[in-house]
């Protein structure tokens, strides 16, 4: 198992200082997650740099978060170039049937082709009027039947589901963990600051001998981003709390 952190936990610093706090800390490597509001998180160019410049690897790709065909294929370009072999991807919109075809159809024949892993995360428990479901392949065997899976804890607890059991259910197609808690019904929370399990989860992950990476994916908020002693205090008690249970 690696561990990690994503760029979006630390989302307000450049990512150069992005970089530098990952590996001042001891983490081994990094989630790049693609934003529209940050041109330096899509430079094949400047990432390369900031790799061996740090000497921290692109662990996971996560697409960005409203992707349609051309963003995923625009992810995979990055990835190759990068040599990151795991890209997530957020699922579709309900009602957004084209998208969630190409995903179904396209998807295992550009993972045959490039020899990369596109993982689908589960989504929180959103609805649309309270009853509609807010994303679709979005259930249990929507995951299995995309083969490549991202649990994201918190949002497996957001819907009501036990993370354990998920893990368990799922562990032949799992490939990338969103590692996140819970805080008063709130998602994002820092690993061990919460209500869910994480460390029999992490305990679960290791006995289960699982091989991909942990992301620690928290609201930046809660690591008390632009403090940077406090910040960096925080996800290397993040760290020392996973590795005791990894």
């Amino acid at each position: 198992m690696k561990l990690a952190v994503t760029t979006s936990s630390l989302e307000g610093y450049g990512l150069n200082r992005i970089f530098k706090f990952i590996k001042e800390t001891g983490f081994d490597g990094i989630e790049l997650v693609l934003s529209k509001k940050d041109f330096d998180t899509q430079n094949a160019q400047y990432v390369n740099e900031l790799c061996k410049q740090y000497n921290l690897p692109i662990l996971a790709i996560q697409a960005l978060e409203k992707s349609k065909p051309k963003q995923i294929q625009e992810a995979v370009d990055l990835a190759i170039t990068i040599g990151c072999r795991v890209i997530i991807v957020k699922p579709p919109k309900i009602f957004d049937f084209k998208y969630s075809q190409w995903l179904k159809e396209e998807v295992p024949k550009i993972r045959e082709k490039e020899s990369i892993s596109i993982a689908l995360e589960n989504a929180p428990d959103e609805t649309i009027l309270g009853f509609i479901p807010a994303h679709a392949m979005n259930s249990m065997n929507d995951l299995k039947n995309f083969r490549h899976a991202c649990l994201n804890t918190a949002f497996v607890a957001s819907k009501k589901d036990n993370i354990i059991d998920m893990l368990l259910k799922m562990k032949k197609y799992l490939v990338h963990v969103h590692l996140t808690n819970m805080r008063k019904n709130n998602t994002g929370a820092l690993p061990q600051n919460g209500s869910l399990p994480i460390e029999s989860f992490l305990s679960k992950l290791k006995q289960e001998d699982y091989k991909g990476c942990v992301s620690i994916d928290v609201n930046p908020k809660y690591l008390h981003v632009s403090q940077d002693n406090e910040m960096q205090k925080l996800l290397i008690e993040a760290k020392e709390f996973c590795l005791k249970y990894m």
